[in-house]
């Protein structure tokens, strides 16, 4: 069957960026949990630049476990994500995207950078309007990211030069999966496209 008919909504005047778990623990192929993602860095620190030029919100999540109850279901799933304890540097934000004083960094046990954070409240804090989700993996917490900005209801892009998945056709296949139902995924020149002017200084 075909899919549903849809029409892209793009991004209000004051979008948020969520960089969704950019830490070594999933950008490092060394890692269990990683890859090779050097041009989803690459993208997401353009995107970065982009959006600190304009004084846009920028969200990084890290996935922080201090106990053993900290999301044990999801653990016992996946126990490679015991690496993620709180003192290890897989927890670390990639240092090619170094957050700034004024970014929020938000820690989180769960897949959705919503899930038992305060992200929501700083988005409306800083009058979010819409939001880009970038990051790792896509078949994982940039999906789950999505799906829940979406559900807070905002407005949503991914942005597919900027998310990345060890498994390249979960990747495809949620990419398609996200268009079809959820938010517009766009190209990394598409999404800058849509950001506001600068203001002139």
């Amino acid at each position: 069957m075909a899919d549903l008919s849809r029409r892209n909504i793009g991004l209000g005047s004051k979008p948020g960026l969520i960089v969704v778990d950019m830490s070594l623990g999933f950008t490092q192929p060394e890692s269990p949990l990683g890859g090779h993602f050097d041009s989803v860095v690459a993208a997401t620190a353009t995107l970065i630049e982009a959006c600190r030029a304009r004084d846009l919100p920028i969200v990084y999540t890290t996935v922080v476990y201090d106990r053993d109850e900290d999301a044990s279901v999801f653990r016992a799933r996946l126990p490679s994500l015991n690496i993620l304890k709180r003192g290890s540097a897989w927890v670390a934000i990639d240092p090619r995207l170094v957050p700034s004083e004024s970014d929020f960094l938000a820690e989180k046990h769960f897949p959705s950078a919503f899930v038992g954070t305060n992200v929501d409240a700083y988005l409306r804090s800083q009058s979010a309007d819409s939001v880009i989700v970038v990051g790792l993996t896509t078949s994982g917490c940039v999906r789950a990211t999505a799906v829940d900005a979406l559900s807070h209801n905002y407005p949503t892009v991914v942005v597919r030069d900027a998310v990345g998945d060890r498994n390249p056709d979960a990747h495809e296949a949620n990419l398609h999966d996200l268009h079809a139902k959820y938010v517009d995924v766009l190209s990394l020149e598409q999404t800058l496209q849509l950001l506001p002017k600068r203001s002139k200084s």
